[in-house]
């Protein structure tokens, strides 16, 4: 998902240079050595929720889990200091560093902080965009192509925050035995359903405004229909019951409805 961000900016600037390949890689990079360096501390708690994930299933050891996220943060670095190079601006190398040690933060101690792992999550999926953006217009000096990745940056957090609540509501037995306290934990599956809702209706009435402000065109507001219809499902399916099962469907509702939103973005700016 992190990497279409960056390949969408690009579909919507119509922009393909070497600068957007970079951006490409350095944010597969961070967003893989991320995920390695969740599973590896969240090696307790997926004995419970996911056992079948590579480390608690034994197909690597924590040791070198540990060393492979330690190789992609480093090759992501790397790749950053290419960016610089290219466009003589350190910004974007800022924040691949920041997006590092936040991520390093957030599955070491911030994941189960209640509410803020949530906003952490949500906040760099929204980072994405804004770093493409920001590499996309400067190589291009295009003001505008940075305050759509905003808006587009706006969206994904929003809607990433709903779904990280969801996954939490989703492995809230795994995180009770294991004493981390996430937002379900400490306010209850029924609120934390009812603020689940809240931000989807949010972004739900979100969408249509490039629409109107003339940014996208009429196939954008098409294909949206469908995701805010996907959207729309999965907080009605989930205000119905708050079960293992039903928080699952609408995680994956959720995400299906964000990749649809991206396609249409995609189209909506042809």
């Amino acid at each position: 998902m992190a990497l279409i961000a960056v390949i969408l900016v690009a579909i919507i600037s119509n922009s393909y240079d070497t600068n957007v390949l970079f951006g490409m890689l350095s944010v597969f990079f961070v967003i893989s050595a991320g995920n390695v360096i969740n599973d590896y501390f969240d090696y307790n708690i997926d004995l419970i929720n996911r056992p079948d994930r590579p480390i608690p299933s034994g197909e690597i050891t924590l040791k070198n889990a540990r060393n492979y996220a330690l190789i992609l943060f480093s090759i992501a670095i790397i790749i950053g200091i290419l960016i610089t190079y290219s466009l003589n601006d350190f910004i974007p190398l800022v924040i691949i560093l920041f997006s590092i040690v936040i991520l390093y933060l957030y599955a070491y101690k911030f994941k189960g902080s209640v509410f803020i792992g949530n906003l952490i999550v949500g906040f760099l999926t929204g980072l994405c965009f804004i770093f493409a953006g920001l590499i996309i217009g400067s190589s291009t000096n295009s003001a505008e192509i940075i305050y759509i990745s905003l808006f587009l940056a706006l969206f994904a957090f929003i809607m990433t925050t709903a779904r990280e609540i969801t996954k939490d509501m989703e492995d809230i037995i795994g995180d009770k035995k294991e004493g981390i306290r996430t937002l379900p934990i400490a306010i209850g599956l029924k609120k934390s359903s009812y603020l689940v809702m809240f931000l989807i209706i949010i972004d739900c009435i979100l969408s249509p405004i490039v629409y109107v402000l003339g940014i996208f065109n009429v196939y954008y507001l098409l294909i949206m229909i469908i995701a805010i219809l996907l959207f729309s499902y999965g907080a009605i399916n989930i205000f119905k019951s708050q079960s293992k099962e039903y928080c699952g469907v609408t995680s994956k509702l959720l995400k299906i409805g964000m990749f649809i939103s991206f396609i249409a973005f995609a189209i909506g700016s042809i």
